[in-house]
């Protein structure tokens, strides 16, 4: 399992056409991962219908930032390692920090990955 680690908020301004973009790159990311035989994740899979849930009201608020970065630091822990992309986030830098402190094999490309038969 493999997570796609890459910028959401940044560069955005929080423009929700500009994270709907970074959102389909990882997307898009992930799929080229499971093409090649392994399993991907995205936090953002996960902590989005939770922020929902706990009714948070924009990008950023309390209820916001008590799940997003924290539900992909927890995921990392059930993942066999981390792919960074796209350009500067801090977030998805804590995320290949939090991989390596965990062991995690660290890829920065694409074509680091290697293909596996399923």
């Amino acid at each position: 399992m493999i997570l796609v680690a890459g910028p959401y908020r940044s560069g955005t301004n929080d423009d929700p056409k500009k994270i709907t973009a970074n959102v389909q790159a990882m997307t898009d990311t992930a799929l080229k991962i499971y093409r090649m035989g392994h399993l991907p994740v995205m936090g953002e899979w996960f902590a989005l219908p939770l922020i929902e849930a706990a009714g948070s009201k924009q990008i950023g608020d309390a209820r916001f930032n008590e799940i997003f970065h924290p539900v992909a630091v927890q995921l990392i822990s059930h993942c066999d390692a981390v792919l960074r992309i796209g350009g500067p986030s801090a977030g998805a830098d804590e995320m290949v920090a939090t991989g390596k402190a965990k062991g995690k094999k660290i890829f920065m490309s694409l074509d680091e990955v290697p293909k596996v038969s399923r």
